[in-house]
């Protein structure tokens, strides 16, 4: 038996190993930081004999609530991810499964591979009207980069310049879902026969950062880049020492300016889809409620993954902490600007068992944003 996580993304720490009924395994701190959530990691063993892994010391993990009610995520071919029993008993993950094939792969969200992301930019590159731009490089040397979807030396129909609406994703590595999410998004966007794609690029350029964090990515880290910081912070001050990714983005966003932001994450314990307004920004207005009520009418409307009765508290006027991207850039640039949460667990409104909140509603639910995209569209066009 042999159980290892060298590879991308990977993440766990063997404390013993001898024996099926006796696997018990911790996650190692993003570097430089105290932040633990993500594993990632491949099992090679017997078929047909019950496991049971035990993954400890989970009290101090970064969000031990998102523990209850979790199931683990599985693999035997590394494309099809599903769920397996599991228990949490306050500061051990029990997972039991009997393998069907020698190899069995585990995670705690479906993995994105490094490979998939530089895939994802090579095939978008080829498509009509879309560019892939370099920002600059990340502490490990990994590139910053940007896809371009629109033409932007074109003006709107009514001759108004076109919107400049930006998209970022993953500055959390360990929240894949976000990955899988903007995978949808650019799909939508590049489908020349989709009628709402083709609306809104007449109106829209779109700037798109699939991976905010590759460095983190890569590392099989949770919250953090390569030194330890969390780039959901760095929006204020951003440097190119400890944040070059947020810094060189920001950067382009006073090039191009923004008229809408979107930001999308994963929430470790709630079991929902929802989104985090800017209402605490010194300049939130009713313009700026008004194109919130807009967005969130809209996805409403356009599916029922999405809903607005559970999320985060509300921050009062003027106490937004302008550190985190959303309301950087909603104070920034007097913009509606969104962080859209999805679950690492199952969307509790409709759930499914075998594969809990899973690649394809991931995907599905980034089309279906650009609804909500359209409708905020439709009122700055016709202001």
């Amino acid at each position: 038996m042999k159980i290892s996580h060298q590879f991308d993304s990977g993440n766990i720490h063997v404390v013993n190993a001898t024996s099926p009924d006796n696997i018990r395994l911790q996650i190692n701190s993003d570097h430089q930081a105290d932040f633990y959530q993500w594993f990632h990691f491949r099992l090679h063993s017997q078929a047909m004999v019950n496991h049971t892994l035990v993954i400890e010391n989970l009290a101090k993990s970064a969000y031990p609530k998102g523990w209850e009610g979790y199931q683990a995520v599985c693999s035997y071919d590394r494309e099809e991810w599903f769920r397996v029993d599991t228990s949490f008993n306050g500061d051990e993950l029990v997972i039991d499964v009997t393998p069907e094939h020698d190899v069995m792969y585990f995670a705690y969200f479906i993995p994105y591979s490094y490979d998939r992301y530089l895939n994802l930019l090579a095939t978008a590159q080829t498509a009509f009207d879309c560019q892939h731009e370099l920002l600059g490089d990340t502490i490990d040397g990994r590139d910053v980069s940007m896809l371009v979807i629109g033409d932007r030396n074109s003006t709107q129909p009514n001759g108004q310049p076109k919107l400049n609406i930006w998209v970022t994703a993953r500055q959390h590595p360990g929240e894949t879902m976000a990955s899988w999410c903007v995978e949808g998004i650019i799909g939508r966007l590049l489908d020349e026969d989709d009628g709402l794609a083709r609306a809104l690029l007449e109106r829209v350029v779109f700037y798109v950062v699939p991976n905010m964090n590759p460095d983190g990515a890569v590392r099989g880290h949770l919250r953090t880049n390569a030194v330890g910081v969390n780039l959901n912070r760095e929006w204020q001050t951003p440097s190119i020492e400890h944040s070059p990714e947020v810094y060189y983005v920001l950067q382009k966003m006073h090039q191009t300016g923004v008229d809408m932001y979107l930001d999308l994450h994963g929430d470790e314990a709630l079991p929902y889809n929802f989104v985090a307004g800017s209402e605490g920004v010194p300049n939130y207005d009713a313009r700026m409620a008004h194109l919130e009520n807009t967005f969130k009418q809209a996805l409403l409307i356009a599916t029922p993954e999405f809903q607005d009765v559970f999320g985060y508290a509300k921050d009062a006027p003027g106490e937004a902490n302008l550190t985190v991207a959303s309301n950087a850039i909603a104070h920034a640039f007097n913009c509606m600007a969104y962080t859209l949460e999805m679950p690492f667990k199952d969307n509790a409104n409709l759930p499914d068992a075998a594969y809990g909140w899973s690649v394809p509603r991931c995907a599905q639910l980034g089309e279906d944003i650009l609804v909500a995209v359209q409708a905020v569209v439709g009122e700055l066009s016709d202001k």
